[in-house]
Order: structure tokens, then C-alpha cells, then sequence
């Protein structure tokens, strides 16, 4: 089938468009973008260029993909070089005023909802789900198959491995001098969470924490110490409660890896 492709929309020469695309109003897809066969591209979309978008993804009005960052005067960050585009993988769905900056690379089936924000150099695994409203710093990798909900906050440099679930509100930090003395340029360091860990809703997780693979963190505790794997912590601050039902195990819900 051909694609259906909204006269007001601007479109680079050079951008390659899959057949039976079809892109909204107003939209703009830059120089040597690829839009695979199928995707729906909603109006007000900026695909900037090179960006790399794999077959029938779905993308909602006025999301952007592949936004280089911007630099403050003061900000740690200071490589000002351009960043390679972002790579969104096949039958992904991206919500209406997302953006996804440079660097990116988000696997397949990855769902991202409305107006979340996904950092430069982010990887995210395939199945990945990122709730309404999330914020995934820069230099992170997310694992396949986590669910990030609504609100939540990643700090920069943190990983989450395989299967990890993340209540919303939660919110981990990655700098203890709280933005003072030149000695906290040393320890920057996000937050570990281990395959399977879980995390409660408003919990708080402080800088270089490590979640043991399997250990839960209860809602509204706040985390100093790293927790050992197939624990529950509760608590402010966190201590160790019991350990993780068997019931509730990975290696106990049948799923597929």
C-alpha cells in the first residue's frame, strides 16, 4: 500500500519512507531519517535527522525523537559534540509529547507513555513498558521486560536489569553532596537495581545503592544501603523485613525470558 502523507507536512529529500506509513499534520521528518513500513506518525511529530524508526511503530501527536541536548553554562555535562541519532525499534507505541533524545536505543515492543522523557545515551530493552509522565536520565540502560509507572524518576548513570518493576513516584538520586564542592564530581553514581527487584511507590533510592536481584523495596522507604538480594526493606531508613515470598520469585512465575 502506499502512505498517506499530510500535505502541510515538511519532509527531507533525503528521509526514506517505508510503504503504508502514514504521517499527520504538520509533522517534520528530517535529512536521512527512516520510517519503516507501517508506522502511524501523528501531527506535530519531529523526527530529527538520521533518526532510525523500525516497522510499525506508532507515534503520537507532537512527540519528538531524536532532540540533541541542550548544555547549561553549569552543567557537569559539557561534550558539546553531536550525539548519533536515536534508533526506535519495530512495533514500538510512543504517546502524544515524548520526547527521546539523541543516542537512544529502545528495543522492540517497547511502549512509552504520554509526555514521558527519555535522556541521551538511554538504552531500553524490548517489552519494556515506561509509564505516563516517567523520567529516564542520561546514561542509563534499562533491561527487557521492566515496567517503569507513572512519574517515576531515574537518575543519570543508573541500570536496571531484566524484569524490574518500579511503582510510581519513585525516585532515585545520584549525587550525595547535593551539588556542592568540586569533591562530589568524584562520586557520582546513580542507582543499581538487579534482575527482578522491585521497587514500592515513593520510595526514595540514594546515590550508588545496589538492589540484590529479587529484593523489594516497600513504598515510602528511603534506601541508604544497598539490599540484599530476595530481601524486603521497609522503612526509614530502610532495614531488612523478611525475605521475598517464594511465591513471588522470578524463577516461580513461568514467564518466558
Amino acid at each position: 500500500m502506499s502512505s498517506t502523507i499530510h500535505k502541510t507536512c515538511i519532509i527531507d529529500p533525503s528521509a526514506r519512507i517505508g510503504a503504508d506509513v502514514s504521517i499527520g499534520a504538520y509533522s517534520v521528518i528530517g535529512a536521512n531519517a527512516e520510517i519503516g513500513e507501517g508506522c502511524q506518525i501523528g501531527a506535530h511529530v519531529v523526527v530529527h535527522p538520521g533518526t532510525r524508526i523500525g516497522r510499525g511503530v506508532r507515534i503520537d501527536d507532537h512527540t519528538v525523537i531524536g532532540k540533541q541536548p541542550m548544555r547549561a553554562r553549569r552543567s557537569i555535562f559539557q561534550d558539546k559534540s553531536a550525539l548519533p541519532p536515536a534508533q526506535i525499534g519495530e512495533e514500538c507505541l510512543i504517546g502524544a509529547g515524548v520526547v527521546i533524545y539523541a543516542g537512544c536505543e529502545i528495543g522492540h515492543h517497547v511502549l512509552i507513555a504520554d509526555t514521558a522523557a527519555v535522556r541521551e545515551n538511554v538504552t531500553i530493552g524490548e517489552y519494556t513498558i515506561v509509564g505516563r509522565g516517567v523520567t529516564i536520565e542520561n546514561l542509563t540502560r534499562i533491561g527487557k521486560k521492566c515496567k517503569l509507572e507513572t512519574g517515576c524518576y531515574i537518575t543519570a548513570y543508573s541500570e536496571l536489569e531484566d524484569f524490574c518493576f518500579i511503582a510510581p513516584m519513585v525516585t532515585t538520586t545520584n549525587d550525595n553532596y547535593l551539588g556542592r564542592t568540586e569533591e562530589r564530581f568524584k562520586h557520582f553514581k546513580g542507582v543499581t537495581v538487579r534482575r527482578g527487584g522491585r521497587i514500592g511507590g515513593g520510595a526514595v533510592i540514594l546515590p550508588g545503592v545496589v538492589i540484590g536481584e529479587d529484593a523489594v523495596v516497600g513504598a515510602g522507604a528511603v534506601v541508604t544501603r544497598d539490599v540484599p538480594a530476595r530481601k524486603v526493606v521497609i522503612g526509614v531508613p530502610a532495614r531488612v523485613f523478611r525475605d521475598t515470598p517464594e511465591e513471588q520469585l522470578l524463577e516461580n512465575q513461568g514467564w518466558e525470558e
